[in-house]
């Protein structure tokens, strides 16, 4: 469901004034809560416990985590930073390193410098890891469990530009594709803008594989566009 909104919802005119404020915006939908400390904590408890509840539910975990830093530790290795985007991550499992072949395994994991042996899905995490060394870990790479993850060099599909974009895509527009740590150059091979330029069929050639579940949706963006950089998003196959 969507994201909680922390703004206080002291009468329904302040509501209906607010609705008006992010209207069209990603806030639109979220859920308007009133700005009490004890409630928000208990609601998000809750969250926390419907989370570790579908993890611990019997099924085989899986997780993933985007890498945003990588260091190496002396007598320990390669160290990454990251949150989980997806899942679970467990201690000693094995893991996918993403664009690649190799795979790791998290020796340990850590949150806020305490040790766990199970990270949950929003938990910032650090992972100490097995057989890899600090630049097959760098930023932008995916440590996955996951099979449904995958990897796209080349990418069809179908793009919603913002309201605020003036103009349809071109074929041979160098743009930027954004998602989780990556953010890739790449060239728009084909567009077709029928029915709606704004809704247009594109086919972009990436300069390497993006990391990716299928259905994701990735940002483009158009760094010579002036002060609007972001034309809007994308799904990935």
């Amino acid at each position: 469901r969507p994201p909680r909104s922390t703004l206080s919802s002291s009468s329904a005119a302040s509501d209906v004034y607010k609705r008006q404020l992010v209207k069209g915006t990603v806030l639109e939908n979220y859920e308007f809560v009133a700005d009490e400390p004890h409630m928000l904590k208990e609601a998000l408890l809750s969250d926390a416990s419907k989370i570790t509840q579908t993890a611990d539910s019997g099924a085989e975990p899986s997780g993933t985590v985007p890498v945003d830093h990588s260091f190496n530790v002396k007598g320990v290795g390669a160290v990454v930073l990251g949150v989980v985007a997806d899942g679970v991550i467990q201690k000693h499992v094995t893991l996918n390193v993403l664009p690649g072949t190799k795979t790791t395994q998290a020796r340990s994991i850590q949150k806020h410098d305490d040790e766990f042996d199970t990270a949950y899905q929003g938990d910032r995490v650090g992972l100490a890891l097995k057989n890899v060394k600090v630049d097959d870990v760098e930023r932008g790479t995916v440590l996955t469990s996951d099979s449904s993850v995958k990897t796209s060099k080349q990418i069809r599909a179908r793009a919603s530009l913002v309201k605020y974009w003036s103009a349809p895509l071109k074929e041979g527009m160098v743009v930027h594709v954004g998602h989780w740590m990556q953010v890739l150059n790449s060239k728009i091979e084909s567009v077709s803008n029928e029915p709606d330029w704004r809704n247009p069929e594109i086919t972009l050639t990436l300069e390497k594989e993006i990391v990716h579940r299928p259905g994701d949706t990735a940002v483009l963006m158009y760094l010579e566009g002036g002060k609007l950089r972001v034309a809007g998003t994308v799904k990935l196959p």
